[in-house]
């Protein structure tokens, strides 16, 4: 059976991986529900019998795939465990409908918007995109009583004003500017503490409280203020997880949790203050910082500094990019390379030039350079930085 494995992938792959459940006789049904703005095929995938009604939709974001990878997982699991107890009560109680990939033209490029260029996460007003469309008409035609937005956010962010990444952020939108709650959004509140009930002993202590700003372009904030109780789930980053396969984990625990508490109703006992009383999504910290290295320039005398680079792509430490030389003792990193002795010589690449004048180190300019033992650029390599990434040379 077909697997996803990594962080990216299309929509001929996700569908290979959930096709043999979703055609199979007595498995989640599949439907078409609409085509893409380059007539990619968007799908449903429906499960259960029960009188409670759950939406969930993932990677409208083409570049946001984590939940995408859960929900496979979740089908999987109710269909191959019909008689696990909460594949049972999830069967009878609830009818569930997931969109697990609602933007396939982002997902084939591995970017944020759709191939019109529009987020379509900010498209719930306008509806100028084929896939928000898609989505409204699903959620009209549906009308659930409960919501689930899966996203994954900036891998840089930080738990509050601490050192520690944050792994999952839970929002209960607001349904208005002024961030009243009504009895829609209370109900999404206690379903939000049910996730981090579930979620926290796995990454305990990385948990955190999405900006709740409301936003009247976005599609949780609106599926709110139509009467559907929304959770936002964003995954973030974890140590050692580039292909996000653990925190793909995490997503699993945390829906099946709440399908379960929605479909038992117990949900309806979680206290909220577990999910108000969460630190906020706080400062986001550079990808890697190279500390204490001597910098070896033409023309100039070497100098200390240190320098923060951060990556187009931050888990696969690709196309990394100088944010900033000097001294940074207080600037925090997701990596750190201690570079005490070492000596930097940047490639070409990181240097600007001007005139007759030797060239210089500048900001912005690609992070290409080797750390070595001494000045002279013959002396032994320790560390390499490349557009692929950054190695330590093999002793």
């Amino acid at each position: 059976m077909p697997a996803l494995t990594t962080r990216q992938f299309n929509h001929q792959e996700i569908w290979n991986a959930l096709g043999p459940v979703v055609d199979a006789p007595g498995g989640p049904d599949r439907e078409e529900v609409g085509r893409s703005a380059e007539g990619r095929p968007i799908y449903t995938v429906s499960f259960g019998r029960g009188a409670t009604r759950v939406l969930l939709w993932s990677q409208m974001h083409g570049n946001e795939s984590t939940a995408s990878m859960a929900l496979t997982d979740l089908f999987h699991f109710l269909d191959a465990a019909p008689d696990d107890p909460r594949a049972r009560r999830i069967a009878e109680r609830l009818t569930i409908v997931a969109v697990p990939m609602l933007n396939p033209d982002g997902a084939e490029r591995f970017q944020r918007r759709n191939a019109m260029g529009i987020d379509v996460n900010r498209d719930a007003r306008a509806l100028v995109t084929p896939e928000a469309r898609i989505l409204r008409a699903v959620h009209q035609r549906f009308r659930p009583e409960f919501g689930f937005n899966l996203h994954d956010q900036d891998v840089r962010a930080r738990v509050g004003s601490s050192d520690r990444l944050a792994a999952i952020a839970l929002l209960a939108p607001p349904f208005n500017r002024s961030g009243d709650d009504n009895p829609v959004r209370m109900r999404a509140k206690r379903v939000a503490a049910v996730v981090r009930a579930a979620t926290e002993p796995l990454v305990a202590g990385h948990v955190t409280r999405y900006d709740d700003t409301f936003n009247p372009r976005a599609f949780g904030d609106l599926m709110q203020s139509w009467g559907t109780s929304t959770v936002l789930i964003e995954s973030g980053g974890w140590r050692d997880d580039p292909e996000k396969q653990y925190l793909r984990k995490v997503n699993f625990v945390a829906l099946v949790s709440a399908l379960d508490a929605i479909a038992t109703e117990s949900y309806a006992a979680a206290d909220p203050g577990l999910y108000e009383e969460l630190p906020e999504n706080g400062r986001s910290v550079n990808d890697l910082l190279v500390r204490g290295a001597t910098i070896v320039l033409p023309g100039v005398e070497p100098y200390r500094a240190d320098l923060s680079i951060n990556f187009a792509d931050a888990l696969a430490h690709r196309d990394g990019r100088i944010t900033e030389v000097g001294d940074l003792a207080e600037a925090a990193a997701r990596d750190t390379i201690d570079a005490t002795g070492l000596y930097l010589h940047p490639a070409p690449a990181m240097l600007s030039q001007e005139g007759p004048a030797p060239p210089v180190l500048t900001v912005d300019r690609p992070a290409i350079f080797v750390l070595r033992r001494a000045p002279n650029r013959a002396s032994e390599a320790v560390w390499s930085m490349g557009a692929s990434g950054y190695r330590r040379t093999p002793d």
